[in-house]
């Protein structure tokens, strides 16, 4: 089994850097904690211009997907760069609608691949919340076999809205479909640019069937790979940190990276998030070729990278001392992530559950 990616795939993986990295994540991230999203859905719309949101789009509804390696790649530098948005979320529903396919499949998956839909989804057992409800364009939810979708915020305007194609109106120009609703107050969280709502109970029936069960495992699989992959990201943006810190910082005349306590904590740190990158792309690997045991990959792929990010964490905020957690250094964002993504779209011991289980 082959884990180096090619050329293609690095130059992929480089090109989002460069891209991240000139867009100001942090400010992004600061923004999107306060309400302000008009950073961070422009930043949104230019990855969506990269092709990270066709990734897991079948090419029948516009998109290039599904392809688990270059989705490994494109999260992980999501993490790295601590992006905000319910990324993850419109990814898993590219998966959701594709497998039931449909008219609401024609209608938001090629919004979703083009980054003109933004849609964020709740699954039965990954907890009752959906990301950033408040500025999605639609919300998913599955009631036993029925697909249920929400229009949000945006769905005023968003796809299959009175301007879109194939929109029916009505009397005063309604769709003749349920109104844009408001997800009501968010939860809070330990991350405050994770902002979470209990999705409205209802919603129009999109789907339903026996088969809506097999595309919520798909679209749950793929939503625990790519938050693997954006936990790897997070760890590797907070041990680099952590090690350009540990190098400027003195003690006693001599930097404090070079005691032997600290380099043991950050080699040890370095062992978890390298030993979760073969995890984390044998998995996409088991994904693209349809293995039966994917799901298992996954979920260790998932425990290995989710543990080793927020160890990574841990790490960070000792060896920065009393300054890891003020918020005016962008640490204390990627420090305060680390935990809620070891822990979204799968918990460590449901994901030992699922590895033991085969």
């Amino acid at each position: 089994m082959r884990f180096l990616l090619d050329d293609e795939q690095r130059e992929f993986a480089r090109s989002l850097d460069a891209l991240l990295t000139a867009a100001d994540t942090p400010a992004v991230v600061r923004g999107w904690a306060s309400g302000d999203h008009g950073p961070g859905l422009a930043l949104w719309r230019r990855l969506a211009d990269a092709g990270v949101f066709a990734l897991a789009v079948p090419e029948a509804y516009g998109g290039v997907g599904p392809l688990p390696v270059e989705t490994a790649v494109a999260f992980v530098e999501l993490g790295r760069h601590g992006v905000p948005g319910p990324l993850v979320e419109s990814v898993a529903a590219g998966v959701l609608l594709g497998g039931v396919g449909g008219p609401a499949a024609k209608e938001w998956l090629p919004g979703i691949a083009s980054g003109t839909a933004v849609v964020s989804l709740a699954l039965e057992g990954y907890g009752p919340y959906a990301l950033d409800a408040d500025v999605a364009d639609a919300v998913l939810t599955v009631t036993g076999d029925e697909l249920r979708l929400t229009r949000g915020a945006g769905g005023a305007t968003g796809p299959g809205a009175a301007t879109g194609p194939g929109a029916a109106t009505g009397p005063g120009g309604s769709t003749g479909r349920p109104a844009p609703t408001g997800p009501g107050a968010p939860t809070v969280s330990v991350d405050p640019a994770r902002r979470l709502f209990r999705p409205e109970p209802g919603g129009e029936v999109v789907a339903a069937g026996p088969g809506v069960r097999e595309a919520v495992r798909a679209a749950g699989t793929w939503a625990t790979f790519a938050t693997a992959a954006q936990a790897l990201g997070c760890g590797e943006a907070l041990l680099r940190a952590t090690v350009a810190y540990v190098k400027q910082r003195t003690q006693f005349g001599v930097p404090v990276g070079s005691f032997q306590a600290v380099k043991h904590r950050l080699a040890d740190t370095l062992l978890g998030l390298e030993f979760a990158r073969p995890l984390l792309y044998g998995a996409a690997v088991e994904l693209a070729d349809g293995a039966p045991g994917a799901g298992a990959a996954v979920a260790a792929a998932k425990v290995a990278a989710g543990e080793a990010g927020y160890a990574a964490a841990r790490t960070a905020l000792q060896l920065h001392g009393a300054v890891g957690y003020t918020e005016e250094l962008d640490l204390a964002w990627w420090l305060r992530r680390a935990r809620p993504l070891r822990d979204a779209w799968g918990t460590p011991s449901a994901c030992r559950a699922r590895v033991l289980a085969g």
